[in-house]
Order: C-alpha cells, then structure tokens, then sequence
C-alpha cells in the first residue's frame, strides 16, 4: 500500500521547512527508517527518514524548495501503485521532481518579464536577492509552477560579469559552495554586526577552586556513580548565578524595545558536524550544578546527534562560548541576535600574581565579555566580569551544589 511522506513539524515555531537534499532518487528501494532527504529549518539540518520499506515512487519537490509542514513531500510503496491522491495542490500542477537531479533555469524565458520581486518566489531566493542586490528580469523559475528558487538566483549571480567566477577559474582558482548552515551563519553574524555597537572586555579568573572540585568529581566518580561535571558546566553555572544577580545582561533587543529577563535561558555554543548550533536550556536558574550539567550533556549529544529540536534551539537570553579546550587565551566573541551579551570562555593559563610573600603563578581561567554598547555600557559590562570572577573564585562554596557535594562526600565513604 502506498505510503506518504509528510513534512514533519520539527517544532512549535516551525511552519515551513527547506528540502536541502534529496538522498535517494526515484525508483530506489528504501528500507524502514533509512535516511531519505535532508530539511532545513532556519536553525539547523534534520534527516527525513523513510516511515515504512518499499519502493520510492514519486517525490513532488525539488531540492531547493521551501515546504510547509505537513504536506506531501513523497510516496513510498509497490512499483505499480498510483500517487495522484497522494499529490499536493502545488505539485499536482507541475511535473513530478526528480530526487538528486537539480532542474536549471530553461535558456529562453518562458514565464512573464518580472523580476524576483513580483514573481512567485521562495524566501530563500528573497533573501538571496536582498542580501546581493540581485533583482534579473525574465527568469523563468525552476521551481513548480515556474517559482523562482535560491538556486536559480545563485546560477545567474555566478555568470554575472560582476561576480568574475568565470575570470576566478580562468586564474585556476574554483569557487567552493557554502553550506547551508554556514551561509545562514555568515548571514547571522553580519546582520549581529551591523545592529549592534559591539564591544568585548577581557578578564580572567583564579581557577583554584574550578580545578579543585573538578578533581573532586572526578575522584568520586572512580569510587561511586555520581553526576560528571566539568569546568565549563562550572563557569555556565556561575554565569547563571551572575546573570540572576544583574538581569541587565539578560536581555534582548528586538525591534528597538528592550527585554530584560528573570528567567535565564542559556544558550551555549556546541560545534557539530553539520555547523555551529547553540541549544538553550531554558529556565537554567531552577537548576542546581548537576543538573545543568546534564542539560548540557542531553542538548549537546542531540545537537551532535543532527536529533536536537528547533525548539531547543530558540528562546535564549544569553550566550556562553568556550573555546579553552582549543588553546585560546582570548577572543572577540560576536552577539548572537537579539542577546545583548555573550561570555566566551578561554583557556586556563598560569598567570603571576603578586603576594606578601612574593610573587606566585596561579591557574586563571580567561573571560570575554562582549555587550551592546547601545544597551550595555563599559563600567555595567566590568562590574558583571567582576561578579562572575567572584562566582568561580568561590564555586566550592556556591549555593547549589548541596546535593553535588554531599554526593561526593558520601563517595568517599
């Protein structure tokens, strides 16, 4: 029996999806939950996996396309069955797409003398167009119905004199395609600059008591099953506790209304194999130590896993960035749109320090700070480095972490 392949709802906000790939073509036998097609949302890729065995027998868009939920993206069956019934009312207009095979833009126009304004357009293709200043008149879209897609667009800006990827190949040099996700990224990162007065204060931190309940953990956790907890779990949970004690950094800009927060929604940046994504966890105040290290560990393995929910992606009031594993002793992290602050972490580095004895090296740990100066000014964005240093200088003694330490302590028993 003939199976339909719907456009999932990978989330509440989500109400279209983009059909970024198609990885099996008509014809094709497919087997229950094999990977299909990989979809877009603006947040992150997801596979499309196969609900049933059988044969692919029509797929009714393209790669390219923008699909709302819940429609009819295939079919699934016997070689043989009909999908007619299966068709969307787009689809049923237009000839049935072949998975894998991109159509091109027919050499002569057949579609009126508009411009991608004006015609049916994809919204990546009208984003395409606004953010390249690229408006052509009479394209013919390859999309169903004549529809004018991202791809149709890129194709015409790439043979356009300007763009001089024919004079770049003539030199040997060859163009390399963005991801999607790199391109959303890019897009994201210019837009945080330009919306933004951005600016970033460095500090560091005396990472004696980090390192020390660090090998607390770590020595109970040999003896008994405890929560693992490491140090960038740590220095996000002492955000957390700063953020609550000065919610000015808890905040977001939209549309030139400023939000300040009591609730702590903390997005952290988790690189994956498909781009950068940052998962919130939401309400991360109620949390006690162990528990927002387990948030971070379920959100980052999804994210990791191409599994996380778009949901899980949206909402959050504040960014932590840790770039320490990696050796950075300091950056200039950028905003992360409408926050108006984000913490980057750095690496742990022996630092002199001055004491009546003399001076000693002592592990600190790095900090930069970066704010919206329209919000956030230089001496608000120093007092909130300075609480937080106080926070990780004293994390031993922090309020929640009764049950982590009693843990412990029972662990050594």
């Amino acid at each position: 029996m003939a199976t339909p392949v719907e456009m999932p709802k990978l989330g509440n906000t989500v109400e279209e999806c983009l059909l970024a790939r198609w990885l099996k073509r008509t014809g094709e036998t497919v087997a229950s939950g094999e990977v299909i097609a990989e979809i877009e949302t603006d947040k992150a890729t997801f596979d499309l996996t196969a609900p049933t065995g059988g044969t692919l027998l029509a797929a009714f868009f393209g790669e390219g396309e923008v699909i709302p939920v819940f429609a009819n993206i295939c079919v699934i069956g016997e070689p043989g069955e009909s999908v007619e019934e299966f068709k969307p009312r787009a689809a049923a207009e237009a000839p049935v797409a072949e998975p894998g095979a991109a159509a091109a833009a027919p050499a002569v126009p057949v579609a009126p003398v508009v411009g991608p304004r004006e015609a049916a357009v994809s919204p990546r293709a009208g984003r395409f167009a606004a953010e390249h200043g690229f408006f052509p008149r009479g394209i013919a879209g390859s999309g169903p119905g004549g529809r004018i897609l991202e791809r149709d667009l890129e194709e015409m800006y790439a043979r356009s004199p300007r763009v001089g990827v024919a004079a770049g190949r003539d030199l040997g040099r060859t163009p390399v395609k963005l991801s999607a996700i790199r391109e959303r990224i890019a897009r994201r990162m210019r837009e945080s600059l330009a919306l933004s007065a951005q600016y970033t204060l460095n500090a560091s931190a005396d990472a004696t008591a980090l390192l020390r309940l660090r090998a607390r953990i770590k020595a109970a956790r040999e003896s008994r099953e405890i929560p693992d907890v490491n140090l960038n779990d740590m220095v996000m949970f002492c955000a957390v506790q700063a953020l609550v004690e000065m919610p000015e950094l808890n905040a977001e800009m939209v549309d030139g209304e400023l939000y300040q927060h009591e609730t702590v929604n903390l997005s952290f940046a988790c690189e994956t194999p498909r781009g950068l994504l940052a998962p919130v966890i939401k309400g991360a105040e109620k949390l006690d130590l162990a528990g927002l290290a387990a948030e971070v560990g379920r959100l980052a393995q999804q994210a990791e896993q191409g599994a996380v929910s778009p949901d899980d992606l949206t909402g959050g009031t504040f960014t932590v960035s840790n770039l320490g594993s990696l050796g950075i002793e300091s950056f200039t992290p950028i905003l992360n749109p409408p926050q108006v602050a984000l913490l980057g972490v750095t690496a742990i580095e022996l630092k002199p320090v001055r004491r009546e004895s003399g001076v000693e090296f002592v592990e600190h740990i790095g900090l930069s700070l970066t704010c919206d100066h329209q919000i956030i000014d230089g001496a608000m964005g120093a007092r909130f480095l300075k609480l937080l240093r106080e926070r990780i200088e004293r994390i031993g003694s922090a309020s929640g972490l009764e049950a982590l330490k009693a843990a412990i302590a029972q662990a050594g028993k």
